[in-house]
């Protein structure tokens, strides 16, 4: 054999790099080796910079300010799966940061992200895909561009993925995405449901909380509430109630059937199959907080309907909410409280808790949380709306003083409520006597200022049931609150100024009230509401009719007119004619006005006279709200007291020399003795028309005869008064209607003129 030559090495091509190990420890240089040609260096550079990202957030922020975002969003959809799955890894753990996901938006990455869910990819980008998503639909534009661009159906397919974490992220997505109607919608038509009950047997507690919680929020549509009945979806939640490893998911799956107890279907099959008798019990027996509260809260929604009412009442719901009302969790209490107040729609349930929970609900009036304390409220108000018993068990339980003290609360739905039950006591008498002794008029004006219309309407509510009586009303007054009330009748809600004329025609009723009505402006108010078909109600004609009847002098100044109803006492002054909208000054003011030449204001101040009457005069019955004594004893009666007035007042007068009887001068002179333009009628010996008919009704109102008093031009007034003729001959006890007379006090002292006759226009006009 021949000597073996040594073969030679083939040196290597010059144009080719021989492989290089880099070793960085700065992530700037990993950062630009995102832009490497290379798909093993981008590969490696990704692994990179997940490890880094994954140690914390101030990592994620300092990759943000290198710039990696851009270059990685490219990365996301490249061609060498390596690269798309490590880039995808990066984008998932980096979009937990805040400021990341807004530079994500910004890129409008949604797109690519959800291309990334397609079934050919590789299970690990499912998982970081599905995260990024995850993480980005907490904002609300993500989930608009999410929906839009088609990622609802791939997050909902993925929910059956073989993967926990591909789950775990995919269901957290669409808890997100479903918070609005759109997608609510379109999981039903996706058929998603299947799936999401699927998750609920997860061995991983997290995934089952996001399903419930997802199910919480689809589950307020009724179209879902039946698919999931459908589809055996209570089971899957009374399975979760029932199993006692499982009482972290108790909440949330309370939450789920509390929305399905609204349909009357459910409730009936919940109570067929026993699920209804176990979720009470459930309740009152749970040691948790949390899980009472959401059961109440359940049978809230549910009692919103009448049938499902009738079957919570069969099941004794009462007794159940009434143990809820004794728990120590204040959540709970106040839960039980709402579900009272649905179930009182039933009167049933509303007799139950009157004998069971009122003593407790009314203990929660003085409760230092507030949201308590207006569930109570709430629960009282409903319990004693039409139902005398209760409201008599609220004051058997010593509940006057706190709903007086919660009408200071810090909340206004506890205020309105306190008050609503206050006035549903006091429509009995002895209630009401009680409320009033123990200063509820002074509490009430705080409320009356609120600036919240439903407690304004309610306190005015209060007022207008508790202000019947003359000692409420002193009270209130007193209190400063009249000008509150006065200020209602302002507002723009219909029912708040409603019911502050209700208030106001209540307070109206004795002459003190009503004239510091009218000087609050009350009177002018009232006439612009009743101007307007708008805003004009029930009350605010009886409010302003009310406030005159009780001051007279403003109402016989504004109307010209005092019917025989209309009784004149001390203190009337007769102003003489106002424009409408002029504010009439009270007597205090008007006194102290230097003297002028204005007419003068004649004041009626003064014991009458004694004058001797018949028997027969003093011992007339009232007829037609006055009298009911025959014609010829009244007609002879008004004589008397016509020719009185007018010898007290100078005398009859020649109809062709009145412009000779000098009245003005007589009175101009008391004025100037008196330093003053108010005169006293007693003091008056010449006068004329109006002084004459003023003085003619004041007596006749004080000794029982009907009278009105009507104010006519120039001038000129008189007296009306109706009058019975006889009846005809031969026709015993036939009682004709009464005729309108006119009374003569100038001329022909006594005569009466029947209205409308030639004689009695010629009285009464120039």
């Amino acid at each position: 054999m021949g000597k073996k030559v040594k073969k030679e090495v083939e040196p290597p091509p010059k144009d080719v790099f021989d492989p290089l190990s880099i070793e960085s420890k700065k992530a700037a240089t990993v950062v630009l080796m995102l832009n490497s040609p290379e798909e093993e260096v981008l590969a490696k550079a990704c692994d990179a910079i997940y490890k880094f990202a994954s140690k914390g957030d101030e990592n994620k922020v300092t990759l943000l300010g290198l710039g990696a975002v851009e270059p990685l969003f490219k990365l996301v959809s490249h061609e060498d799966p390596l690269v798309r799955r490590n880039a995808t890894m990066v984008f998932g753990i980096m979009a937990s940061n805040n400021d990341v996901r807004k530079l994500l938006r910004e890129l409008d990455v949604t797109n690519s992200v959800i291309a990334r869910l397609a079934p050919e990819e590789d299970i690990v980008v499912h998982e970081f895909a599905s995260l990024c998503l995850a993480h980005m639909a907490v904002e609300y534009t993500s989930k608009v561009q999410i929906f839009e661009q088609g990622g609802l159906e791939p997050l909902i397919r993925l929910l059956s993925s073989p993967d926990p974490d591909v789950k775990k992220n995919s269901v957290e997505c669409i808890y997100h995405l479903v918070q609005d109607f759109q997608s609510r919608a379109a999981v039903r038509e996706l058929n998603a449901i299947p799936a999401l009950l699927e998750l609920l047997k997860s061995e991983y507690p997290v995934v089952q909380l996001l399903a419930l919680k997802t199910f919480g929020v689809i589950s307020n549509d009724r179209e879902t509430r039946i698919i999931l009945r459908e589809n055996q979806g209570l089971d899957h939640l009374f399975k979760i109630l029932e199993t006692k490893e499982f009482n972290d998911l108790h909440v949330e799956a309370l939450a789920v059937v509390a929305n399905c107890l609204e349909d009357v279907d459910t409730m009936q099959l919940i109570q067929q199959t026993g699920g209804l008798k176990k979720l009470l019990s459930f309740a009152e027996m749970s040691t948790i907080p949390d899980i009472q509260k959401n059961a109440a809260k359940a049978i809230t929604k549910a009692a919103y309907d009448p049938e499902n009412r009738r079957i919570l009442h069969e099941e004794e719901i009462e007794k159940c909410l009434v143990t809820l009302l004794g728990t120590d969790n204040d959540g709970a209490k106040a839960a039980a409280s709402q579900a009272i107040s649905a179930m009182c729609e039933s009167l049933a349930s509303k007799d139950a808790f009157g004998i069971q929970g009122i003593p407790q609900l009314v203990q929660l009036l003085s409760s230092e949380n507030e949201e308590v304390k207006e569930g109570a409220a709430i629960a009282l108000a409903n319990l004693t709306t039409a139902s005398p018993s209760n409201a008599s068990a609220v004051a058997e339980a010593e509940g006057i003083e706190p709903l007086i003290n919660v009408l200071s609360a810090k909340r206004d739905g506890t205020i309105a409520n306190a008050a609503t039950v206050l006035t549903n006591m006091a429509t009995q008498e002895p209630l009401r006597f009680s409320i009033q002794s123990r200063g509820v008029m002074n509490a009430i004006v705080e409320p009356l200022q609120s600036t919240n219309s439903l407690v304004q309407s309610k306190a005015a509510l209060t007022v207008a049931a508790l202000g019947c009586d003359a000692d409420a009303r002193t009270e209130l007054r007193n209190a400063g609150g009249l000008e509150p009330l006065v200020k209602l009748l302002h507002s723009k809600n219909d029912e708040v100024r409603r019911n502050a004329c209700w208030a106001v025609m209540v307070c109206a009723s004795d002459e003190l009230t009503a004239v510091e009505l009218c000087r609050l402006g009350a009177l002018d108010i009232l006439e612009e509401i009743n101007l307007s078909t708008g805003r004009k109600n029930n009350f605010s004609e009886g409010a302003l009719d009310k406030l005159l009847d009780n001051n007279l002098s403003q109402k016989y100044s504004q109307m010209g007119y005092l019917s025989s109803s209309n009784i004149i006492t001390d203190g009337f002054y007769d102003y003489g004619q106002v424009k409408p909208g002029v504010k009439l000054l009270s007597l205090e003011e008007l006194n102290l006005q230097e003297l002028n030449d204005h007419r003068a204001i004649i004041l009626v101040n003064a014991k009458l006279p004694d004058v001797s009457f018949s028997a027969e005069d003093k011992s007339q019955d009232r007829y037609d709200g006055r009298t009911t004594s025959s014609s010829s004893s009244i007609r002879k009666s008004s004589k008397e007291r016509a020719r009185f007035v007018a010898d007290k007042m100078g005398g009859p007068i020649e109809r062709d020399k009145l412009h000779e009887f000098s009245w003005e001068l007589h009175i101009s002179e008391i004025e100037f003795e008196l330093k003053c333009n108010v005169v006293p009628i007693g003091k008056i010996k010449k006068g004329t028309f109006y002084h004459r008919a003023l003085l003619f009704k004041v007596i006749a109102d004080r000794i029982g005869i009907g009278c009105s008093l009507v104010r006519g031009e120039y001038g000129r007034a008189w007296n009306e008064v109706k009058l019975v003729d006889d009846s005809p001959q031969g026709i015993t006890g036939l009682l004709l209607p009464p005729q309108v007379y006119i009374l003569d006090l100038m001329y022909q002292p006594g005569c009466l003129m029947k209205q409308g006759s030639a004689e009695a226009d010629h009285y009464q006009h120039i």
